[in-house]
């Protein structure tokens, strides 16, 4: 007998699509007078939050906003991002939250190719926007975001503003355009091997699962004061602001991850828990004392991007921090592996401990399977900490898959696994930890470059003959790009006049920090062998 034979069906009541949107009504009935959301002197209710996503959601409707459309923004993390990530899905469009850090050309491009309906822009980054509208093909509806805490330039480039966009909308908003857990939710831009970034489209079953994951794998008995130093654009803010509400937490806004603002408002929020790349560990741990006096002790810190130096892990819970190492990539949600903690460590002493927990880890409970496995055999390699696989994932918090980009979907997704490009060893307990990277990405401060985006930059030097592009380690940002340059025969260049050149011609984070001068090593077929400047970086940086 097989019972599915026996009208044991999927209906309306036993049936309804996963989706991180539904956490806030949930949170909202129950906790209405809890407060959701911080930024400067105002304090957002969950009853105000839920009415207030419920406006933008019916205004956008209103507006013409329809499922599968488009809409961006760039911002700073602030109360209407957040808001942006449970009205905007609501509405059936998709989300794509835009790197602040990008050039105008870049963001054009990604307006173009996402195909955006509708633009929100904190004024803060009026001007870069201004230009990449005038580089698009796109003319979308631009609203434009004016936060009280903004003391920088506060140019309207828009048709209208946010608050007048929400008066437009309705406190209730009823109507369900989410009709499959498939759909997509969010979309996202990173930097691969190519110059131009890849769209990474999410589902709304994927995020629903990386953001309960969080709340397996990160203590959280109380409801959680969540402090935001990690853009909201990385990957959703890895899912945190579905996360929070899930939780019923408070979600702290920040729109300048500088120090003294960190630190303050730790202390007088009383904050339990924030994300962020290396860099911002190694900002707070090499603070001046008087920001660090008052802070309070056993803060959760959950870091990914570059992978923590043992000695930034070890420093940061010197100070009465508690660290979680995770690890993951845009196409994965953002963290879904987690160096978990096991009570038989309790005793080691703090240079063993910080070493531990400087691995990568083991999978989140929401994700199926991550293995290092053989490239070449798709065969796991063996736990013994020495042999050298690919990081490879498979399950539901793995992307949709690149947008308009066929190709490079199949090749991520060959043999059934996502191919992460990281490659890393198996210690005998399961544990990952990631020893290079097979694709030439640079993480700068949780920051993709690509190193073959730079080479073209350089190439149009007038001067360069030949470019190359390594990570090389830098104490601040974890590692910045070096360059390695090939001057033409009777020309003089400068390490100053390299930098420069790159930095008029693409985001200045992008720009290499070092320029050596030098014939490059090649193969016999021409191929530049980066593993040997790697070498070279080794000996002359350390």
């Amino acid at each position: 007998m097989n019972i599915y034979q026996h009208g044991l069906d999927q209906c309306q009541a036993n049936s309804v699509p996963l989706t991180p949107i539904n956490f806030l009504s949930r949170t909202a009935s129950v906790f209405p007078g809890r407060t959701a959301i911080i930024h400067g002197s105002r304090h957002i209710s969950y009853r105000t939050f839920q009415v207030e996503v419920n406006r933008f959601a019916s205004a956008l409707v209103k507006r013409g906003v329809k499922t599968g459309d488009t809409v961006a923004i760039i911002a700073a993390n602030i109360p209407a991002f957040i808001e942006a990530h449970f009205a905007v899905p609501m509405t059936g469009a998709v989300l794509n939250s835009l790197n602040t850090r990008l050039d105008a050309q870049a963001l054009a491009y990604i307006l173009d190719h996402g195909e955006c309906d509708v633009l929100l822009v904190d004024t803060a980054f009026s001007d870069v926007m201004r230009k990449a509208l005038a580089l698009s093909s796109r003319q979308p509806l631009v609203i434009d975001i004016v936060d009280p805490e903004c003391t920088e330039s506060s140019a309207k480039i828009g048709e209208l503003d946010f608050e007048t966009l929400l008066k437009e909308g309705h406190d209730v908003f009823e109507d369900n355009f989410i009709t499959d857990e498939w759909q997509a939710m969010a979309l996202n831009y990173t930097s691969g091997t190519t110059g131009n970034p890849k769209g990474v489209v999410y589902s709304h079953r994927g995020a629903y699962l990386n953001a309960l994951g969080h709340t397996l794998i990160w203590p959280m008995p109380e409801p959680p004061v969540y402090l935001w130093t990690l853009p909201m654009f990385h990957c959703n803010g890895w899912c945190f602001p579905w996360t929070i509400v899930a939780v019923g937490g408070t979600q702290v806004c920040l729109r300048q991850v500088e120090v003294g603002a960190i630190t303050t408002a730790m202390k007088e929020h009383h904050v339990t828990h924030f994300c962020g790349a290396p860099i911002v560990l190694n900002m707070i741990m090499n603070a001046d004392q008087k920001y660090l006096t008052g802070v309070p002790r056993n803060i959760k810190v959950m870091t990914a991007g570059a992978p923590p130096p043992a000695a930034v892990i070890k420093g940061m819970e010197s100070l009465g921090f508690d660290i979680t190492q995770t690890y993951g990539l845009t196409e994965v949600y953002g963290p879904c592996v987690v160096s978990e903690w096991k009570s038989e460590w309790d005793d080691r002493d703090s240079d063993k401990r910080a070493a531990l927990k400087a691995r990568q880890g083991v999978r989140y409970p929401t994700e199926e399977a991550v293995d290092v496995l053989d490239p070449e055999t798709m065969e796991p390699v063996p736990a013994d900490a020495e042999t050298i696989g690919e990081i490879m994932f498979r399950g539901n918090t793995t992307m949709k898959g690149y947008l308009k980009n066929e190709t490079a979907t199949e090749n991520a997704f060959a043999d059934g696994w996502f191919h992460s490009g990281d490659l890393a060893v198996k210690h005998p307990d399961g544990f990952i930890e990631i020893r290079d990277r097979s694709k030439d990405i640079i993480i700068s401060g949780g920051e993709n470059i690509s190193s073959v985006e730079v080479e073209g930059i350089l190439y149009q030097h007038p001067a360069i003959l030949e470019a190359a592009v390594v990570a090389r380690p830098d104490e601040k940002w974890g590692e910045t790009p070096c360059a390695f340059v090939t001057v033409k025969d009777g020309f003089v260049l400068s390490e100053d006049e390299v930098i420069e050149f790159c930095r008029e011609h693409m985001a200045r984070f992008k720009a290499p920090k070092s320029i050596v001068f030098s014939d490059l090593p090649k193969t016999s077929t021409g191929k530049i062998q980066k593993f040997v400047l790697r070498e070279k970086v080794r000996s002359l940086f350390g």
